[in-house]
């Protein structure tokens, strides 16, 4: 189910749902009772203005009731409950109901195992195609989005990307545009990973190659399970690199990982041993440092970051010990 990506803003305990050119609703959060009560109070009231409603009070309380009826896939999901006072409506779960940012259903892949270079695992489902996961982010002032990459149209900035010398120092895969239209290629023919363009307010910014590790050359390091996911970027434009884009991009591609599959439970990273700044983002985000291990070309960091606890511990907002995102350029 596709639905327009709004979003919500919050003053003085009233919500204002709209954005892209939809009309404006409005929503009263009564945060007076031990768990705040929201209702709609004028304006459209479909099911994107309600969950932009409830993503924005869920930014601020762990659980709302609402004064509302819900959509039927809200409450089969379990991300809405019946109560004797209200639907209650948990963040934790409602973080995990895909149709809000990944505008479709998550209904897994059905398990099919097979055999490729001498490995057993869950044949894959089809790689997404156009945008895959859109996510208002409030410090930013605009939509984070995740898209596929789409080869010609992306080539020109992928090259330019890949000679920035502060990504080359890390990626080493400097060279010209054939070479990088056969690297891009290559893992559009390859199963096991799918390649993403990260972008605000609809300009990319980054590339994310996301893949199934249990596949990967990570896999015997790390143990890993039949639905492990995990992620390689780069951030390509100078001026979105730092805290507070890396406090939006990181957490919404884990997120975007463990909608693609209910079944996904950690997500594993290896970034260069000695990458200070990525592993204290890393570990500002949740996820813990294991060890340190020699891949042929670098010494590495095993990382990994649990589902329970990403939305458990709610990691896709900045975590309260750490310095305003939107203050921060380191």
């Amino acid at each position: 189910m596709h639905r327009p990506h709004l979003h919500a803003t919050l003053e003085a305990g009233t919500l204002t749902t709209g954005g892209h050119g939809a009309p404006l609703g409005q929503w009263a959060l009564d945060a007076s009772g031990a768990t705040p009560r929201l209702a709609w109070r004028a304006g459209p009231h479909d099911a994107a203005h309600l969950l932009a409603a409830l993503d924005a009070a869920l930014m601020e309380h762990p659980a709302v009731l609402l004064d509302h009826a819900a959509p039927d896939e809200l409450l089969e999901a379990g991300a809405a409950r019946p109560t004797p006072d209200g639907l209650l409506v948990l963040r934790e779960c409602f973080w995990q109901f895909a149709p809000r940012w990944h505008g479709r259903t998550a209904v897994p892949w059905t398990q099919r195992l097979v055999m490729s270079q001498s490995r057993r695992h869950p044949e894959r489902p089809p790689k997404p195609e156009g945008v895959v996961y859109r996510r208002h982010i409030p410090w930013l002032g605009g939509v984070l989005s995740l898209r596929a990459i789409d080869l010609e149209p992306d080539l020109p900035a992928f090259n330019r990307w890949m000679n920035d010398p502060f990504v080359s120092r890390f990626w080493d895969e400097a060279g010209d545009m054939a070479a990088h239209r056969a690297y891009l290629q290559r893992l559009a023919a390859d199963p096991h990973t799918s390649t993403l363009a990260m972008c605000l307010d609809g300009k990319a910014f980054g590339y994310a190659e996301a893949y199934w590790v249990k596949e990967d050359r990570l896999a015997p390091f790390c143990e890993a399970g039949d639905y492990d996911r995990g992620w390689h970027v780069l951030v390509g434009e100078p001026s979105c690199r730092g805290r507070a884009f890396a406090s939006a991009w990181l957490p919404s591609l884990a997120h975007h990982l463990f909608l693609e599959d209910v079944r996904t439970q950690r997500i594993f990273v290896e970034p260069r041993a000695d990458n200070a700044r990525m592993l204290r983002n890393l570990g500002m985000n949740g996820y813990a440092l294991l060890k340190t291990f020699d891949f042929p070309h670098k010494r590495a960091m095993l990382s990994m970051l649990l589902r329970e606890r990403f939305f458990g511990e709610a990691l896709w907002m900045p975590r309260h010990n750490q310095e305003n995102p939107c203050k921060s350029t380191t």
